[in-house]
């Protein structure tokens, strides 16, 4: 038995106590901790309590300063001594239960975040430490919910901020997680989580500029944070910096050896060749894959997917892909019944009558959008109009016009209205008027991304859905619509795990159904908008003739040929899309026919698409 356990077994001495002398080792202990300076300030309560073992500060404080030495089983002998001399100490119980949690004692943790509750509903640390395991036991909901009762009851406590911030990442809500996670980092700039949490939600916002030196600055403070490495491959990556991107990648693997994820970011930017020590490690971690938590068993497909793929072994890259997309499809919320219900209902009411009335719109032909299916050449197509002078490609893909819609809506009487004011139906409620704000809308907030450009492009794929809407509310924007086979296209989205939506993409059967629909709304377009109002660029032509198509896309924008735009692969800007690293190279043709390698296990796609011509 060791002194520590001898004094938490030991009795109060039956001596005097010199009670000044106990409260100054105990302020001093406090003192020393502030200053990081941990073992002075353990040795400091060890002599509060050599003097009097029964004060219970001290033992609090004790338990306090091993957690932030991660002695975390000699923490909770102290914790256990306070509470054996006051059991009913909320702070107490809950710092015990924040080692418990550390220990992965769930249960042990929230039983000792509820007994705290219960003893004093407003124990903010409480209800932060309950949100954590809330978030452990993905009961997401009260998670949020702890989290935010946790800051009303203390609005300056930064690591309930951090903690909320993460969670509405990952539940998709990176532009709330921002606020939350700045209100972190202006109560505490040096907090290393919160820095690397909202360089996170930049990045997901598509503003890694921004995100740099959150990330740089994460480094300094802790420079073997591994996700904060991955962070940083990630903004290089898409500035075109790939040779330190690479070496950023390897940095992470080097720092978390058993995290897929910076394997898969290391497969985004390199390829995998023979003997290839990196996937020897992915293999060895897939022997012991059922120790991963869900989201890094994905990762370890999709990184092992790509390396297979690189290697050219397409049906070990096909096992991985059903297995990653299958775990995917499970944890994520899909309604494909709403999601192709939208598009039906488009082609109802956007008829040749209603598109010939006279509306207006906005007049600018500032706005270039580049619409179609992910993974059909958009990010190529807006590389090469980025490489034209007149032209800002730095956007990325934009939410802006269905935010726009959105503030449209609300106008009109929002939620209030039931189904007449979601999209399409909105559009039957809406006045000149407010389909010339709509694209006001759009254009002021285009405004600020490049208010000293005369074009912009914005490449949301999904933005095919407003074809309609778009033209209506910006009847002198160009619209390019990028085609590629349609089989390419779905293996292409099959193999890519997305950052956030795409839902549709992670099942064989309901990818084919979403094309399907998709390739029917386009077809309607094409039929009920003017001639030529949108412009079909294939990706298989622009790898068999890239200037004769450069010329086209050119021309349909009212720009004059600029022959930069053929070193398309030179440009430097941002591409914040998965094709960041492809579009880096010169044009080349081995995406083309994809389909020839998989032919024999496409079988739920093929039941699902249209007949192939």
């Amino acid at each position: 038995m060791n002194r520590r356990q001898r004094r938490a077994n030991a009795k109060p001495a039956h001596q005097p106590v010199d009670r000044a002398a106990v409260e100054a080792f105990n302020d001093r202990g406090n003192i020393l901790k502030s200053l990081g300076r941990f073992e002075e300030a353990l040795a400091s309560y060890d002599r509060a309590l050599d003097l009097d073992s029964s004060h219970l500060p001290a033992w609090n404080n004790r338990g306090v300063i091993l957690k932030e030495m991660n002695r975390f089983e000699e923490a909770l002998l102290s914790y256990d001594r306070a509470l054996a001399l006051k059991p009913d100490l909320a702070i107490v119980l809950t710092n015990r239960a924040n080692v418990a949690n550390e220990l992965g004692r769930v249960v042990e943790a929230l039983t000792g975040y509820d007994r705290a509750l219960a003893l004093n509903p407003g124990e903010a640390d409480a209800c932060n430490g309950r949100g954590n395991i809330m978030r452990k036991l993905d009961r997401i909901p009260e998670a949020e919910e702890m989290f935010r009762r946790a800051i009303l009851l203390k609005p300056n406590g930064a690591e309930a901020h951090c903690n909320l911030g993460s969670l509405l990442i990952d539940i998709g809500k990176s532009d709330q997680a921002e606020a939350v996670l700045r209100r972190a980092v202006a109560l505490n700039p040096d907090f290393v989580t919160a820095l690397h949490n909202l360089a996170t939600a930049l990045i997901n916002l598509d503003r890694s500029d921004e995100a740099e030196p959150m990330i740089r600055r994460a480094l300094v403070l802790e420079p073997q944070l591994a996700g904060a490495q991955h962070n940083l491959s990630l903004v290089l990556m898409q500035s075109g910096r790939l040779d330190e991107a690479r070496e950023a990648a390897e940095r992470a693997i080097a720092l978390a050896p058993r995290d897929p994820l910076h394997f898969r970011q290391l497969g985004d930017i390199r390829k995998y060749v023979a003997g290839d020590p990196y996937l020897a490690a992915l293999e060895a971690l897939s022997m012991d894959e059922a120790s991963l938590a869900v989201g890094q068993q994905i990762d370890l497909h999709f990184a092992l997917a790509k390396a297979y793929a690189d290697l050219g072994r397409p049906e070990d890259e096909f096992e991985r892909l059903l297995a990653g997309n299958g775990l995917k499809r499970s944890i994520v919320h899909y309604e494909e019944a709403f999601v192709l219900g939208e598009l039906d209902r488009a082609r109802q009411v956007f008829s040749p009558e209603f598109i010939r009335k006279e509306r207006g719109g906005e007049s600018s032909a500032k706005p270039i959008f580049i619409i179609g299916m992910p993974r059909s050449g958009t990010t190529l197509i807006e590389q090469i109009l980025a490489s034209h002078p007149q032209v800002f490609g730095g956007a990325g893909e934009l939410t802006l016009f269905e935010r726009a819609i959105g503030d449209v809506r609300s106008g009109i009487g929002g939620a209030s209205r039931g189904d007449v004011s979601r999209h399409p139906e909105i559009v039957l409620q809406m006045s000149s008027d407010e389909f010339q704000k709509l694209g006001a809308r759009y254009l002021a907030a285009i405004e600020r991304l490049a208010p000293t450009a005369s074009h912009v492009t914005d490449k949301m794929p999904t933005n095919f859905v407003f074809a309609g809407l778009i033209h209506l509310a910006l009847p002198h924007a160009s619209i390019i619509h990028a085609v590629r086979d349609p089989v390419d296209t779905c293996i292409s989205c099959f193999s890519k795990l997305f950052t956030e939506g795409n839902f549709h993409t992670y099942d064989l059967a309901e990818l084919g159904r979403y094309y399907r629909h998709y390739q029917g709304l386009m077809a309607h377009w094409h039929q009920v908008l003017p001639p030529g109002r949108i412009l079909d660029v294939a990706y298989e032509d622009i790898v068999a003739d890239l200037e004769g198509e450069a010329r086209r896309i050119m021309a349909h924008c009212g720009l004059p040929w600029d022959a930069r735009c053929l070193d398309f692969h030179s440009t430097e800007r941002v591409v914040r899309t998965a094709s960041a690293a492809q579009v880096r190279r010169p044009i080349y043709a081995s995406s083309v026919g994809r389909r020839r390698a998989y032919q024999s296990m496409l079988g739920p796609l093929l039941a699902e698409l249209p007949p192939l011509s």
